[in-house]
């Protein structure tokens, strides 16, 4: 049994990541309505980077979210590693603690940019390099999926939870593949070809993507990462796959390993496969990679 740091109660620890979430949940709804008049972009936009921008509203949630980890508990021994602030002051020995909290204070900034309301706030406690709790807030529809280790559950800002039902088996030919809206892939648009999913879905942040296999709106996710190409990164993966594994579906690579943190960079590279039903992912792993053999789409280590 997974043991919190001394002094630290899980019921109150969910409880204090509830309310930083929707105090997050502010921040970001508040500057994605400023957003929605441009001439206020060239401001809240910190780098001018196409490729990987950055808003004011992720410094701000940040700076908001590591503050109150802090605050609230100042004698535990654990790291935090943040994909806008941890790279440069993370060092080795920090991210290799027993207990590491891993944040995204805004996944999905080029739709937040966009107005298309496909963003995240993604924050998990990792146990040993595996997520063990986590949360991802996605502010646009008042929802904030909560994994405490056990189970999951979905809040409202009124404190309110929605129903979450169990998803139908399916055949892989009669799934919904949800896929990226802002990161273009050659080699998943052939496997999709190939598969033929009965239905495509494109939105952005991983998740969102994740909580719509919750949701059952999709059934299946795929990342694609090959050499030389850009990747996600643990920042991107451990709270969503915190808040999946405990529904009940899990996310591995194509040979159904589970995902392995604080590698190079930060990196998750190679054939990443999520899905909602943990019972049937190895056959769903296995179909996928015998297409790929099949019809030599791209290179596979095994």
């Amino acid at each position: 049994m997974v043991k919190l740091p001394l002094g630290v109660d899980k019921d109150n620890l969910i409880e204090d990541l509830i309310n930083f979430s929707w105090e997050a949940s502010e921040i970001l709804l508040y500057y994605s309505r400023i957003l929605g008049g441009s001439d206020y972009k060239n401001d809240l936009i910190k780098l001018k980077d196409n490729k990987d921008p950055v808003t004011l509203a992720d410094i701000k949630v940040n700076e908001l979210i590591i503050q109150r980890i802090n605050n609230a508990y100042k004698n535990c021994e654990w790291g935090i590693l943040s994909e806008e602030s941890s790279i440069q002051n993370m060092s080795i020995s920090n991210i290799r603690k027993q207990w590491l909290w891993i944040l995204d204070p805004l996944d999905g900034t080029k739709d937040f940019i966009q107005g298309t309301g496909n963003y995240a706030m993604h924050l998990a406690l990792n146990y040993n390099q595996k997520p063990y709790l986590g949360v991802v807030l996605i502010p646009e529809k008042n929802e904030l999926w909560i994994s405490n280790g056990e189970k999951v559950w979905c809040e409202r800002a009124d404190g309110s939870q929605k129903i979450i039902m169990k998803p139908v088996r399916k055949e892989i030919k009669d799934m919904t593949i949800v896929t990226s809206k802002n990161h273009s892939n050659s080699n998943l648009e052939n496997l999709i070809k190939k598969i033929k999913f009965k239905n495509v879905k494109i939105m952005g942040s991983i998740g969102c993507k994740i909580a719509s296999l919750i949701r059952g709106e999709s059934d299946i996710y795929i990342s694609i990462s090959l050499p030389g190409q850009s990747c996600p990164k643990d920042w991107d993966f451990a709270a969503p796959e915190a808040i999946l594994r405990s529904f009940g579906g899990t996310i591995t690579n194509l040979d159904n390993e589970e995902l392995s943190y604080g590698k190079v960079n930060y990196e998750q590279r190679g054939i990443i496969i999520a899905s909602n039903d943990k019972k049937t992912h190895e056959s769903k792993c296995k179909e996928i990679k015998e297409i790929i053999k099949e019809f030599n789409l791209f290179p596979i280590d095994s």
